[in-house]
């Protein structure tokens, strides 16, 4: 079991390091990273004009994930109603105010922790489909789907569904998160998948039997075969000569969710204890660099945990106190307690 701190945060702080080493080159090709960092691509953070190494929204919507899920077991404590998705959607909500967006005065939803962070309140290149959708102010679900999209902004901030529930509960609540915002089934299955890697993580597999006990899960769905074939590519891969850069081109790009769970599934079984590595390996594409090393750094830092994050990364990280306290607080709300949301009145 790995249901310590060490993990919890290892899991959000290696993403938020994969979010911050991709950031910078998420936009280039893979010949023009090369040109610009050498023929390694990127392997060191760039430090942004605050003094540390910049997360995007990918780390943030992570975060607020975190605070709907907290508020929604709160709030199921408190009044014996759950709700945790209507939670987990005014949290993006709060995200949104945080882009720039007016409040809606018709909510009263605008308070809490990390609304309060000052170093949230900045644009990193959002997706766009999470912002239509948000700007809409309609939530989507899996039985009614905004839209068709299934860009990897409804995977990327899913990890903290897999620290809260346990395997059986977070494949669900995974889709759940993902539909919010994203409509396409292959978005939702695919965030459900994250989220059942991440959990079987936690619950004390290694990394390929987390990955083969999903692609079991997963199958159990309709429409599911397409993505499955794509992870088990991912393995295959994983397990061969072939070079990273070859091996990613093979399995995409990382703009869609079933190539970004892909890419994140072959560098952390590749590099499965070698976060730098897996890092390095999932960021130098052509393609969503920020997306894959946020995913591959969450799958990778639950397994090793945080001590085995290199310090020169967590040392200059952006958010780095926040996104600890959030992982704790995942963490005690995840334990049988009995008085964790007596902790934590601001969510």
């Amino acid at each position: 079991m790995r249901k310590t701190k060490v993990y919890y945060r290892g899991c959000l702080i290696g993403g938020a390091i994969g979010d911050a080493l991709g950031w910078p080159v998420e936009f280039m090709s893979l010949e023009e990273i090369k040109s610009k960092y050498g023929n390694r691509g990127i392997s060191s953070l760039v430090i942004g004009r605050r003094g540390r190494a910049e997360v995007t929204d990918d780390t943030q919507m992570t975060l607020f994930t975190a605070e709907g899920l907290l508020r929604g077991e709160t709030r199921g404590y408190n009044k014996g109603v759950s709700e945790t998705g209507k939670c987990v959607y005014n949290a993006y909500l709060r995200w949104l105010y945080t882009q720039g967006d007016p409040a809606d005065d018709t909510l009263n939803i605008y308070d809490g922790y990390l609304i309060k962070q000052k170093e949230l309140y900045v644009k990193r290149a959002p997706g766009m489909t999470c912002l239509t959708a948000l700007r809409n102010r309609e939530m989507g679900t899996v039985d009614n789907p905004l839209n068709d999209s299934k860009g990897c902004g409804c995977v990327m901030r899913v990890a903290p569904v897999g620290l809260f529930y346990r395997p059986q509960f977070a494949f669900n609540k995974g889709m759940e998160c993902s539909a919010i915002t994203h409509g396409h089934i292959i978005g939702h299955l695919s965030a459900g998948a994250f989220a059942y890697i991440i959990a079987s993580i936690m619950s004390g597999m290694d990394i390929a039997h987390s990955v083969e006990d999903t692609l079991i899960e997963l199958s159990k769905y309709y429409n599911s075969e397409e993505m499955v074939d794509l992870l088990k590519k991912a393995i295959n891969l994983s397990m061969g000569k072939k070079s990273n850069e070859v091996c990613i081109k093979e399995l995409g790009q990382g703009w869609i969710a079933e190539e970004a769970i892909a890419i994140a599934v072959f560098c952390a079984l590749r590099y499965k204890d070698d976060f730098e590595g897996a890092i390095m390996a999932a960021v130098n594409h052509s393609g969503d660099s920020d997306s894959t090393g946020a995913m591959t750094g969450n799958i990778v830092g639950a397994h090793l945990g945080l001590n085995k994050i290199p310090r020169k990364w967590t040392s200059k990280l952006e958010l780095y106190d926040v996104i600890t306290k959030v992982a704790d607080d995942l963490l005690t709300g995840y334990s049988d307690d009995g008085d964790w949301w007596m902790k934590y009145p601001g969510y």
